[in-house]
């Protein structure tokens, strides 16, 4: 299944200008572990033991998100990611949300409209103690090559600085190595970041 994308950047003290549909993998986009999805397998985890440290870059492809930090904290059970203009529709008959989000840190002019099924909505606790009502969605996510199916509980994280928590229950099969960082990707810089949301463009011709 493929969930509608679209990817633009915000006008100053407006909306966000909408570029062109960007598919949900972004077509030519070179993945975090250096291979493209046409020669990815899209298996499920292997049962070896990944080494992560308390941060890592994560890539959500239902979602059309190539790469997005996330902090790894143990003290929270589900998964949270960054969303806002959280609004529920019906596709089908089905219960579906669209929601708006940031996926970089330090850049809100950048904004990514995505659409998923709900799974859930349920009340959920911040490490502050807060109880905030959430939509829950099953989404795959890519790390350090694998891919895997999580639970995603959709909140607002603009005053965070990590765009996604990845929760206790998405760490089957995951080691935390808590003193580390990027184990299984190297890191990016903000420009190769933003890159990767960039949409794909036509070839120019050669002069004939």
């Amino acid at each position: 299944m493929r969930y509608a994308v679209r990817v633009g950047r915000s006008a100053p003290g407006g909306a966000g200008r909408n570029r062109p549909h960007v598919p949900a993998a972004t077509a030519g986009a070179t993945a975090l572990d250096g291979t493209t999805d046409a020669k990815r397998n899209l298996g499920p985890m292997s049962s070896e033991c990944l080494d992560i440290g308390w941060r890592e870059w994560l890539a959500l492809p239902e979602l059309g998100l190539p790469a997005v930090k996330a902090k790894v904290d143990t003290g929270a059970r589900t998964s949270a990611l960054h969303a806002w203009k959280v609004e529920p529709f019906t596709e089908q008959g089905a219960p579906w949300v669209r929601f708006h989000l940031h996926p970089l840190q330090r850049d809100t002019e950048l904004s990514v409209v995505c659409t998923a099924p709900v799974h859930d909505r349920r009340l959920v606790s911040d490490s502050g103690g807060h109880r905030e009502r959430r939509y829950v969605v099953h989404t795959p996510i890519r790390i350090g090559g694998h891919l895997r199916t999580i639970e995603v509980t959709l909140t607002d994280r603009d005053t965070m600085l990590f765009r996604m928590l990845l929760g206790r229950k998405a760490m089957r099969g995951l080691r935390i190595i808590p003193n580390a960082s990027f184990l299984t990707a190297p890191p990016l810089t903000a420009a190769q970041a933003a890159a990767l949301y960039e949409p794909a463009r036509p070839q120019e011709r050669s002069p004939t």
